[in-house]
């Protein structure tokens, strides 16, 4: 049965797409069959592993109302062993039509129910908001990986975040674990980002990823060609980053069985 992780980070520009883009990718690399499911209405995540958001006709947004059935909303990339559920700027309308739904928290979970068994990992970029499309991938999620900038203002918000996160797990998701806090946009030479990684260890522990994204110049390149990092330079220092990243998530889950 396959794991369902959220990438959720109410802050903008912290990684969260480019670690869900190239997460999978470097997954799917490690021979892991992923779908990643694209719950942002920037539609960053589609476009990053290379689909035309114009184009795009089914998506998120059919498969959290309901109309259409989730295979039938699911691309081929051209990324090995990713598999992908598109957005598109319709999406933002679907906040506010889930507001009269039943269960409006649950929608995302109840479409996706028959595709567990059809990968290994299925991975949710959430908005940069906790809105309902937010509250749908966390209830919808076994667990959650936060990206954290290491910047002045990293965080600023995490106890929102993790509040939020509580109280999912109080009320529609009991069994939603914190996957890691990823720490992004690393750069050695600055005394600020080495305060930062020292400060989010010390307070979160055995909580955080032991690989760090670093700045990388290759990786800002890399959507901009609608490739991942491994497509774009596999031997570029984000390329490395993130299949570390992919093996640690690997072996953690394989300890958890």
């Amino acid at each position: 049965m396959g794991k369902i992780i959220a990438i959720a980070n109410q802050k903008g520009g912290v990684g969260k797409t480019t670690t869900t883009v190239n997460l999978a990718a470097a997954l799917g690399v490690l021979e892991k069959k992923v779908l990643l499911i694209d719950a942002d209405p920037q539609a960053n995540a589609t476009s990053g592993l290379g689909i035309d958001v114009e184009s795009i006709e089914i998506g998120t947004y059919q498969l959290v109302e309901h109309s259409k059935n989730a295979p039938e909303t699911i691309l081929k990339t051209e990324s090995p062993n990713v598999d992908l559920i598109p957005s598109h700027i319709d999406l933002v309308a679907i906040e506010i039509e889930l507001v009269d739904k039943d269960e409006r928290e649950y929608m995302m979970k109840k479409a996706i129910a028959e595709l567990r068994d059809a990968y290994d990992y299925i991975l949710i970029d959430c908005a940069p908001s906790l809105g309902l499309l937010t509250l749908n991938a966390l209830t919808a999620a076994d667990s959650v990986i936060i990206p954290i900038q290491c910047e002045y203002f990293a965080l600023e918000g995490l106890g929102k975040l993790l509040n939020t996160i509580k109280s999912i797990q109080k009320i529609h998701n009991p069994d939603l674990d914190i996957e890691g806090m990823l720490l992004t946009m690393y750069d050695s030479r600055l005394r600020l980002s080495n305060q930062v990684v020292q400060e989010v260890r010390k307070h979160f522990g055995d909580m955080v990823f032991d690989t760090i994204i670093q700045r990388n110049v290759r990786l800002s390149e890399a959507p901009s060609y609608g490739e991942t990092i491994i497509k774009y330079d596999a031997s570029s220092k984000g390329a490395a980053n993130y299949l570390n990243m992919a093996n640690e998530v690997v072996q953690k889950n394989k300890q958890a069985v």
